[in-house]
């Protein structure tokens, strides 16, 4: 299995890259996620370590239950030869209708096959006013004429 843009990466590549792995989160499709790892993948997010696609897909089906109307925009920070580090915010509400804003930055490896073998995630949730809400799209991908996180002052 491969999943292209293949490393090394150059800015288009790298930035393509991310779209498809913030389309994919969008989808909140935790099998479909989970297939653009390599079987044996490391995670650490936040606070939790995982390893394999069985693992993230649990850890995503959790996520996404608590993570109510989840909508996410990535963006590339940096890139380098089989490696991208990202930011990014999403918004979303809990079970009590609060909403938040977590903001966060991952960083990427990829294997020659373009899978992710490696994700490092470290994110941080600020609790906000439904009014102050910027992501404003029916779920799924990201329209191409919404703004992203630069164009938006995030």
């Amino acid at each position: 299995m491969s999943r292209p843009p293949y490393p090394p990466f150059d800015a288009e590549t790298a930035v393509l890259k991310t779209r498809l792995a913030e389309d994919a989160w969008n989808s909140q499709q935790p099998e479909k996620v989970a297939l653009a790892y390599t079987p044996d993948s490391v995670w650490r997010n936040r606070d939790t370590f995982l390893q394999g696609r069985e693992a993230i897909v649990a850890f995503l089906c959790e996520k996404w239950t608590r993570e109510q109307d989840y909508r996410l925009i990535k963006e590339v920070w940096a890139f380098r030869d089989n490696r991208i580090a990202v930011r990014f915010a999403y918004e979303w509400h809990d079970e009590r209708g609060q909403w938040f804003r977590s903001y966060g930055n991952e960083n990427w490896e990829f294997d020659a096959e373009g899978l992710m073998c490696r994700r490092l995630a470290s994110i941080n949730d600020l609790p906000i006013n439904a009014s102050h809400r910027l992501f404003h799209w029916p779920p799924g991908r990201r329209p191409d004429d919404h703004p992203g996180l630069s164009e938006l002052g995030l």
